[in-house]
C-alpha cells in the first residue's frame, strides 16, 4: 500500500524537477540559446501564445538568435512581447525575421541572475518538500485506517526522506550547473 503513494509522489517530485530545467533555461547567460525566448508570450489572436508556437527560433553564432514568425503579421507583437518579458535584449526586425543579439553579460548581472537561479532553486525544494509532506500525511492516513502497519509506515518515512534527497540533490545539480554556466566568461 506504500508503493502507490511513493510513486505518486515521486511522479510529482519528477514534474517538479522538469519545471525547474526549463525555467533555469530560460535564465540568459550570455550566450545565444532558443530556451532564453521559448516561454516569452505572444499575443497572438487576443491569446497569449507561447513564441515557440508561432514561430521557429535559432541561434547562429554564440550572440545572436533568430526568430522566423510563421505569420509575418505577427513580427510587432512578437518584438512588443520581448520588449515587455525584462530579458534586456532589443529586437530588431526587416519585416520577416527578428533578429535579438545578445549581449555579453556584466558581473553585476551575473550575481542578479545567479540570485534569481538560487530563488527558482529554493522555490522547487520547497515544492519538493511539501510534496513529501502530503505523501507523509497520506501514509498516516492509511496507519490510522490500518490499511499498513506502524513498521510499513516507518519504512515508508525512510523511503520517503531518501526519494525527497535524491530530488533535492537533483535541484542542486541542476543549479550548480547553471551558476558554474552564468559565472563563466
Amino acid at each position: 500500500m506504500i508503493d502507490p503513494v511513493l510513486l505518486k509522489a515521486e511522479e510529482k517530485m519528477k514534474t517538479s524537477v522538469d519545471v525547474l530545467k526549463r525555467e533555469v533555461a530560460g535564465v540568459r547567460t550570455g550566450r545565444a540559446s532558443p530556451a532564453l525566448v521559448e516561454h516569452v508570450r505572444v499575443d497572438f489572436n487576443g491569446v497569449p501564445t507561447p513564441l515557440s508556437h508561432v514561430a521557429s527560433i535559432s541561434a547562429s553564432g554564440n550572440n545572436l538568435l533568430i526568430i522566423q514568425p510563421w505569420d509575418p503579421n505577427i513580427v510587432n507583437a512578437i518584438e512588443k512581447a520581448i520588449l515587455k518579458s525584462n530579458l534586456g535584449l532589443t529586437p530588431t526586425s526587416d519585416g520577416h525575421l527578428i533578429r535579438l543579439v545578445v549581449p555579453p553579460l556584466s558581473e553585476e548581472r551575473r550575481e542578479e541572475l545567479t540570485k534569481m537561479v538560487k530563488k527558482m532553486l529554493e522555490e522547487q525544494k520547497i515544492v519538493v518538500r511539501n510534496m513529501r509532506r502530503d505523501a507523509l500525511e497520506e501514509l498516516k492516513k492509511q496507519e490510522k485506517a490500518k490499511e499498513i502497519s506502524q513498521d510499513d509506515l516507518k519504512r515508508g518515512e525512510t523511503k520517503l526522506q531518501k526519494l525527497t534527497d535524491s530530488f533535492v540533490g537533483m535541484i542542486d545539480t541542476v543549479g550548480a550547473t547553471k551558476e558554474a554556466e552564468l559565472r563563466q566568461v
